[in-house]
């Protein structure tokens, strides 16, 4: 079951948190190949489950709990927890103890959640395979042989191989949307500002964001819903109240019917998001899907983003220099990987660092170092922040003619685990149609649209306005709602 199925189930008591737990905590035993898990902690999940079953045993007359109360998730292990390790998928927090839970982390299990992990991710968050884990690369199971997306593939996988019902994700340049996308599932990456990034390990900080991936539209509503509001531990937090997406979702379009639900609803279509290097089996499946988006009452509309092709270099000098400075803590002396022989303080840094750290997160800590220098900072940090605001720029152009933004989210469907593992630039440049939003810290999501080579998913990319997440949850669901793409579960694993 999904979130919002399996939690009308666990209000009605067709079955008990327990239940649910020990089943999900038994299948993750059977799929350890797919190496969605780094940490199950399968006593303090029951707990928390019978303690939620104890409480729905003992509610008074007409007293409910939430809809999330008693469903199983799982954290992205870039979210610090307490009482199970958070790695960041790097040997530099190897077996690190936090000794406080993110603000993610705690809302969710307030709103009675139960966590039963954490889930493998690239270093750091950083990559779009979850090929650069020290812990091993996350398989899709679709197709174990190719990747599940990155960084949050974890999350993915997991969802994917329905060994949850939704799990935690983060979005700096793409890792909710891309990984849904490449696993079939959906996911959102809200407004910059709306969940906290307390307690999750910085990779770029006016980047990250965390997110759900789940199976629906409804499900990432739910747990979104769990996730957001004002923060005051996060400086970036939007000063907003918590949102009730759920509600914002099913509320109906003004002079929406129940044939045509999205009656009203303008869709622009980039033309830089349909390149004619863009796959030919993906081209086919965002069209159709957006083809099912006029039946529906949408309208399209062709609109421009011209500086889609500079968001890579604008990307990739302002994330990894924010990298290069979030990083920097970890060097050995308060917490982290320390190496075992070194001669001075210095040799102890780079021992520890150079040990700790895997190849991708060296080579962004390098470029960041880099583009920050005497001499370099004007060149190039100072000319990608001026480029950034023009981006966003772009897109607030394009709402001018449009309500939605649609394309794909990734040029091909997933690739073969170690094909690009010698061209990291290649890599780089599958985040092209994720980026801008990103830069521009506006909410976007991947929902599944159907299939391309090999039978591998394939998403479609929505992006909205600021603070604009329920327009984008509404419209997929009215997608879902005639589709069943979302509904589609690879084989070996229904």
């Amino acid at each position: 079951m999904g979130v919002a199925a399996l939690g009308r189930a666990l209000a009605a008591r067709e079955l008990s948190s327990a239940e649910a737990v020990q089943a999900l905590l038994a299948r993750a035993q059977v799929h350890q190949n797919l190496g969605a898990y780094l940490h199950v902690d399968a006593d303090a999940a029951l707990a928390a489950a019978r303690a939620v079953d104890g409480r729905r045993a003992n509610l008074g007359k007409g007293e409910t709990l939430g809809p999330l109360a008693g469903v199983p998730i799982a954290h992205k292990d870039i979210f610090v927890t307490t009482g199970a390790p958070t790695t960041a998928g790097s040997k530099m927090l190897a077996g690190y103890a936090s000794p406080f839970a993110a603000t993610v982390v705690e809302r969710l299990a307030a709103a009675g959640a139960v966590s039963l992990g954490k889930l493998n991710c690239d270093e750091f968050a950083m990559g779009s395979s979850n090929e650069n884990s020290a812990f091993g690369p996350t398989r899709n199971p679709w197709d174990v042989t190719r990747v599940p997306g990155g960084s949050s593939g974890g999350s993915a996988a997991a969802v994917a191989a329905r060994l949850l019902p939704a799990a935690t994700g983060t979005d700096t340049g793409g890792s909710i949307r891309q990984p849904a996308s490449f696993s079939g599932i959906t996911g959102i990456k809200p407004t910059y500002g709306v969940c906290s990034r307390w307690g999750m390990v910085a990779f770029a900080s006016s980047l990250d964001q965390a997110g759900p991936l789940a199976r629906s539209a409804e499900d990432c509503a739910l747990l979104l819903s769990a996730m957001s509001g004002f923060d005051a531990r996060d400086a970036t937090s939007a000063e907003r109240p918590p949102q009730d997406f759920h509600a914002q979702m099913l509320a109906a379009r003004a002079g929406a019917s129940a044939g045509k639900p999205l009656a009203g609803l303008r869709i622009g279509l980039p033309k830089e998001f349909f390149p004619a290097a863009l796959a030919a089996d993906v081209n086919g499946a965002v069209r159709a899907a957006l083809a099912e988006f006029e039946k529906l009452g949408a309208t399209l509309v062709d609109v421009s983003l011209p500086r889609t092709e500079l968001s890579i270099p604008v990307y990739y000098i302002i994330a990894p220099a924010e990298a290069s400075s979030n990083l920097s803590r970890f060097d050995g002396v308060r917490y982290g990987h320390r190496a075992a022989a070194y001669s001075d303080l210095l040799d102890m840094y780079k021992k520890s660092r150079a040990e700790g750290f895997g190849p991708e997160v060296k080579r962004r800590i390098m470029i960041g170092a880099y583009v920050l220098s005497h001499g370099y900072y004007d060149a190039y940090y100072l000319q990608a922040q001026k480029l950034r605001r023009m981006i966003a720029d772009d897109f607030q152009q394009c709402f001018r003619q449009c309500d939605v933004i649609a394309g794909p989210v990734a040029p091909t469907v997933a690739w073969k685990l170690g094909e690009q593992g010698d061209d990291p630039v290649k890599a780089y440049l599958a985040d092209i149609f994720t980026l801008p939003a990103s830069l521009a810290g506006l909410p976007g999501m991947s929902v599944p649209a159907g299939s391309g080579e090999g039978g591998m998913p394939v998403g479609l990319q929505l992006i909205g306005n600021y603070f604009r997440e329920g327009e984008l949850l509404h419209a997929a669901h009215a997608f879902q709602q005639a589709t069943d793409f979302h509904a589609r579960a690879p084989e070996g694993f229904r």
